[in-house]
Parts: structure tokens; C-alpha cells; sequence
């Protein structure tokens, strides 16, 4: 039932463009370490070619996707279809992080809505695109998109949000560090 394709075809481009929610997978090297599986939403997914794509990575509880990617690259996408016709696709490739202060951000950050809280842009090369049938994932219905994770930013502000970041978003719940530490730092470092 699985099938396989060189790249993002404009059918699959098309089929991700009408999800409202996709899945990003990350994994720590070490095999006593977590893996972590998040969802995302808010319009945040853009399709740069048919074998890159990037996201707008959102301030939240941790920063694992970040750490994950800078110890090993590995990341995995997953759409599914919650209405007619039944379909996953999982895109598997090599990520990056790329925050605020680097050179790629200005071409990549026009891309994507302005929205409160954005931390970073993810950006992975894609080596392997894979369907399968997705016969056994229930139908739901899109009721709209929650707007607390933007109102909270909103209410933290740019200060507020450094803040978080340096409180959450250093470390990896296993103790790996992020690109955002890094910069951190080195903000710290220019402040002083």
C-alpha cells in the first residue's frame, strides 16, 4: 500500500497545502533518550521546492525538534487526511535550525505569516516521500484554529518571550543544547 516518490509532486504539494495540522518527529542519538513527536498548526508549513520545506517554529514548553536537529539532522513530517480521501504522508529528510540572527533568515521568514512568538524557522531537505492508505485514521472535522499560543505571546511580549527562551528553550528535556543557547549567549555577551 506504501508508495514512494523522488520529491514532493505537485499532487502531494497540493495535499499539503489543505492540511491544517502536521506532525514533526525528532530523535536523540542516544537510545536512552526521548523522542519527540510534535503537532503543529497555524499556518506555519511552507513547501520551498519539491525537496525542501521549512517551518515556522512557535515559542513553546521545550525545544527538542532544535536540539535534536543539531546533534544528528534527522526529522520526519507526517500529513494525514481526516476526510475523504483517505491518505498519510510522511516526508523524511535533514533539518536544520535557523534563528533570527542568521544569514538565511531574511529569505526564509518571507515565506510565512508574521505571527507573535515565532523562535526560529526549521528548514529540512527531503530524501524519502512515502503515502500509504491512511484507511485507518478516523474522520474529523477542521472547526478552526486556536489563537491561545499567539494571544499568550502577544501578552509576554519580545522581553518576556527572551525570558521564556532562556528558561526553556536552552536545553532538550535530555540535556542537549540548542542553536537558541548559543545565541543566547552571545546576545548576553554583546549586552554586557
Amino acid at each position: 500500500m506504501a508508495k514512494l516518490f523522488d520529491c514532493i509532486t505537485p499532487e502531494l504539494q497540493d495535499f499539503i497545502h489543505h492540511q491544517h495540522l502536521f506532525f514533526v518527529a525528532t530523535a536523540p542519538l542516544s537510545p536512552a533518550a526521548h523522542i519527540n513527536l510534535s503537532p503543529k498548526g497555524l499556518d506555519t508549513f511552507e513547501i520551498l521546492s519539491s525537496t525542501r520545506v521549512a517551518y515556522l517554529d512557535l515559542t513553546g514548553s521545550g525545544n527538542e525538534t532544535s536540539a535534536h536537529l543539531q546533534e544528528n539532522g534527522r526529522i520526519t513530517f507526517m500529513f494525514c487526511a481526516f476526510q475523504e480521501p483517505p491518505r498519510i504522508l510522511r516526508l523524511y529528510g535533514s533539518g536544520r535550525t535557523v534563528l533570527p540572527i542568521h544569514e538565511d533568515w531574511p529569505g526564509l521568514i518571507k515565506y510565512f505569516p508574521e505571527i507573535p512568538g515565532t523562535r526560529q524557522i526549521i528548514v529540512a531537505d527531503i530524501e524519502r516521500v512515502q503515502t500509504s492508505c491512511g484507511f485507518g485514521v478516523p474522520y474529523y472535522q477542521h472547526q478552526g484554529r486556536r489563537e491561545i499560543l499567539v494571544q499568550w505571546a502577544e501578552r509576554k511580549g519580545k522581553e518576556g518571550l527572551k525570558a521564556y527562551w532562556r528558561e526553556k528553550g536552552q536545553v532538550s528535556i535530555d540535556g542537549l543544547p540548542t542553536p537558541l543557547s548559543h545565541s543566547l549567549k552571545s546576545q548576553a555577551r554583546k549586552e554586557s
